[in-house]
């Protein structure tokens, strides 16, 4: 997801956002994103790093249904660990349960191993047992818990690979 792309989706303009993507998105959307999208935004006007680290569409048949993506370039991460990088991922309503979230994570960390990252981060609420699922099934052990300012508790979890 570009600035571009992300200009046009928090502007109102989904012709536009559409046309950038070449992909159909999701009635209403970003709708509760819409604040994780202008915090990305804003993290990616101020350090060009950002932009190599943004989030990722989630496509299916032409269909964006959800988004993945890192909390920013290593360093940017719930331990502020200087070689880890953080994922993250939110796959809409209609499309959860099928593994799509997992495939996006997998594919988050595959790219990441392609760049020399090799200490991963993932952090959730206690009670997000799909996340959770999500996590575990990448082989992530939890390692400590954090107060976000946004979200309140989240458990934190770590790869290495």
């Amino acid at each position: 997801m570009t600035p571009e792309f992300l200009e046009a989706v928090l502007g109102g303009d989904r012709k536009q956002a559409t046309r950038l993507l070449d992909v159909e998105l999701p009635k209403g959307f970003p709708g509760e994103g819409g604040k994780f999208f202008a915090l990305r935004l804003g993290q990616m006007r101020e350090d060009s790093r950002f932009r190599e680290w943004c989030p990722h569409a989630v496509v299916l048949e032409g269909r964006l249904i959800g988004h993945a993506g890192y909390h920013g370039p290593p360093g940017v991460n719930a331990l502020q660990s200087e070689d880890a990088i953080e994922i993250g991922y939110r796959i809409e309503p209609p499309f959860r349960g099928r593994g799509y979230a997992t495939e996006a994570a997998a594919e988050l960390l595959r790219q990441a191993e392609e760049r020399g990252v090799r200490h991963f981060i993932a952090s959730c609420a206690p009670d997000n047992e799909p996340s959770l699922a999500v996590i575990r099934k990448l082989g992530f052990t939890q390692t400590g818990e954090v107060m976000d300012e946004e979200d309140g508790l989240e458990l934190v979890f770590e790869l290495s690979r």
